[in-house]
């Protein structure tokens, strides 16, 4: 009985804690960005402040993909990601967005080999001078990365995407923009009905052990749906992954028209 209460009381806190706090389309993170019908646009147009770009270098060329298979369609990163984002910012004196105050997060996860690829990525980058001397942009590498005893070593506009799992030096905890898990990790849950206490006592522990690093927090291979969408607010979830660009945006002017 004392447990159940005890459970209660928190899910009580973790919603007025939540409740108090303005999401926008600001804390959203486009998921395999590059899999929508108009990639980095789809996103930008609905001023997300996070988006995913899985990466592979092939033949000395930098190509966006989920799969090997997909490198068939041969879809550069140059072409989707950076002559975008260079375009935007020219239009908009210097800022990625008209509103100054947005910024955008650029998610990059690395596919194959972590050093030649992430070697071959800044060496892309650096011929944008606007994308790497631009405080409203954020380089953050994931997937296959180096050692974090290697993170100091990058370029100061080189940020990785840190693991929740893993305890990380003072100095390397200085290049991690993010922390990510899977949510699989936590729980199986599929965003039906009401997430199960002892789920959520875990994610909101490791998210409290996160902001106490003062890291943004976010969760891939999640439900993504509004029931979700609604528990990982109420939690305080940093960025909340999503696939659905348009349902996201229009979930979000929904709640924020009643504030």
């Amino acid at each position: 009985m004392k447990i159940i209460l005890t459970l209660s009381f928190i899910t009580i806190c973790i919603t007025a804690s939540a409740q108090n706090r303005n999401y926008t389309t600001r804390n959203a993170h486009s998921h395999n960005d590059y899999e929508q019908q108009q990639p980095f646009w789809a996103a930008y147009n609905k001023e997300f402040g996070s988006v995913e770009a899985d990466i592979y270098l092939l033949n000395d060329s930098l190509f966006v993909a989920h799969d090997t298979i997909e490198l068939r369609n041969r879809r550069t990163l140059t072409k989707y990601y950076l002559d975008p984002i260079e375009s935007c910012i020219k239009k908009n004196n210097g800022f990625i967005y008209s509103d100054t105050s947005k910024l955008l997060q650029v998610l990059i996860d690395i596919k194959t080999d972590s050093i030649h690829t992430l070697n071959a990525f800044i060496q892309t980058l650096q011929k944008y001078p606007d994308l790497i001397n631009n405080k409203t942009i954020s380089w953050v590498i994931s997937g296959n990365r180096p050692d974090e005893k290697l993170f100091t070593t990058y370029p100061s506009f080189i940020y990785f995407d840190g693991e929740i799992s893993k305890d990380y030096s003072s100095q390397a905890l200085t290049k991690i923009k993010m922390m990510s898990a899977s949510f699989r990790n936590y729980s199986l849950w599929k965003g039906e009905n009401n997430f199960p206490d002892s789920a959520r006592l875990s994610v909101q522990n490791a998210i409290n052990k996160m902001h106490h690093l003062n890291k943004p927090v976010r969760f891939w291979a999640s439900p993504d749906n509004i029931n979700t969408w609604k528990q990982f607010m109420n939690l305080g979830v940093d960025y909340i992954n999503t696939d659905k660009i348009a349902g996201f945006a229009g979930f979000i002017k929904i709640i924020n028209s009643g504030r």
